[in-house]
């Protein structure tokens, strides 16, 4: 075992905990006053419920030995009792601290999904919803993505994309993003367009948004740091490359809005910083720094443009998940492709690098495979609960909050007018 290791890693888990509040500010300061607190326990409840199905079989699904390269074995490592006792390592480090470390991937992506749902869904068919895509999409997916062979026993098979196809995604912009983005699209368009649909939506707290995006940034340094796994010269790059890129997106976002609109926003900056973080995900541990820069201008200016879709073609994503997490994770993952330099961790040229067009390929099969599976299952799974218990709450409901329907928890004290 290796210690500076397991100290590092154990910070890392601190640092995507902090992700938790992260997301649930983040998001509930760009939704109404009337339900910010229902956005924040979305967020919650879906970490909590994640938390527990990953140890009862979800980590088995992800890391068992694999059943075609499509899903581990269910059973092998069932409540992670056995091997635990077994005081086994991965790259040092114990493996329970592994499994905590993917816990918090699986629960946090899950939960992304959740702002394609803002101010309308039931919170009820939200969990269900949150249960049955994480077992059937996200620990498949994370199988065929972050399945090595022999990652876990000595004799595993793991998953086709990380093993057979060999597409590189250093922290998850297939199995977290493309992923989440995929099925947010797929639940707002089972859930239709919110009521007030087409008029301005205001934020209620730009201020929140911000230090939620703060706290995201901060944690994404474990997310991406993590994922190389050591304390070591690889997380030291990609936490520089993550940093970079996201200042640059930054950026492009704000000058895109500048070009567009004539005035910069709070929320622009947030959504500029996320989408960098998105993008640079799968790219950390193949770009340079300079190419980390080019990879956050092209997410930051693509990426706005893409938010606008939802208006062309009548979605209701009211956070955005589809055109930052879906269209940004697309961006960094097909990126590599072209911006991967073998002088990086991941040891691999990008077109651009004499690399030809081997690796972007793979990157885009990666991708697609990710889209099509994810929304088909997502959108199976909401027509599902549509048609049974109902995901969509009452026009009443909608009208005066869902925070004081459902949670009888006001966000705020307001003094009478």
């Amino acid at each position: 075992m290796d210690t500076g290791t397991t100290a590092f890693m154990l910070c890392c888990i601190i640092g995507l905990t902090m992700m938790i509040p992260g997301l649930a500010l983040f998001y509930g300061g760009m939704v109404s006053v009337k339900s910010s607190t229902n956005m924040m326990m979305m967020t919650f409840g879906a970490v909590a419920l994640v938390g527990v199905l990953w140890v009862l079989f979800g980590f088995s699904m992800t890391f068992g030995t694999s059943m075609g390269g499509f899903v581990g074995s269910i059973t092998e490592f069932f409540g992670m009792k056995d091997l635990l006792e077994s005081q086994t390592t991965i790259s040092g480090l114990p493996v329970s601290l592994f499994a905590l470390f993917q816990a918090l991937f699986a629960a946090i992506t899950v939960a992304l999904i959740s702002g394609a749902a803002a101010d309308r869904m039931k919170f009820g068919a939200w969990m269900v919803f949150a249960g049955l895509w994480a077992v059937l999409v996200y620990f498949p997916v994370a199988h065929w993505v972050f399945a090595f062979d022999g990652v876990v026993t000595e004799n595993s098979v793991g998953g086709w994309i990380a093993n057979n196809l060999k597409a590189i995604d250093f922290a998850g912009g297939t199995a977290v993003h493309i992923n989440a983005g995929a099925a947010a699209l797929a639940v707002a368009i089972v859930l239709g367009k919110a009521a007030n649909w087409g008029q301005l939506r205001k934020p209620h707290n730009v201020p929140l948004t911000l230090l939620g995006a703060g706290l995201l940034w901060a944690g994404w340094y474990a997310f991406n740091g993590g994922s190389a796994l050591a304390a070591g010269n690889s997380a030291a790059i990609v936490m520089v490359t993550t940093f970079v890129a996201t200042c640059a997106a930054t950026l492009a976002w704000l000058a895109v809005e500048k070009f567009k609109d004539g005035h910069v926003t709070g929320v622009g900056a947030a959504a500029g910083a996320i989408t960098g973080l998105v993008a640079i995900t799968p790219a950390c541990g193949a770009v340079t720094p300079v190419g980390a820069i080019i990879l956050g201008i092209v997410a930051g200016a693509i990426c706005p443009f893409a938010v606008g879709l939802k208006t062309k073609f009548g979605y209701d994503d009211s956070l955005d998940v589809v055109g930052v997490h879906l269209v940004g994770g697309i961006i960094g993952t097909l990126m590599i492709g072209f911006l991967a330099s073998d002088s990086m961790p991941n040891a691999k040229n990008g077109l651009f690098y004499g690399g030809g067009f081997d690796q972007l390929w793979r990157q885009a099969v990666a991708a697609g495979a990710v889209v099509i599976y994810s929304f088909v299952i997502a959108y199976i799974i909401a027509i599902a609960l549509k048609k049974t218990i109902g995901i969509r709450i009452s026009p009443e409901e909608e009208e005066k909050g869902i925070d004081t329907h459902v949670h009888r928890d006001a966000a705020y004290e307001l003094a009478p007018a």
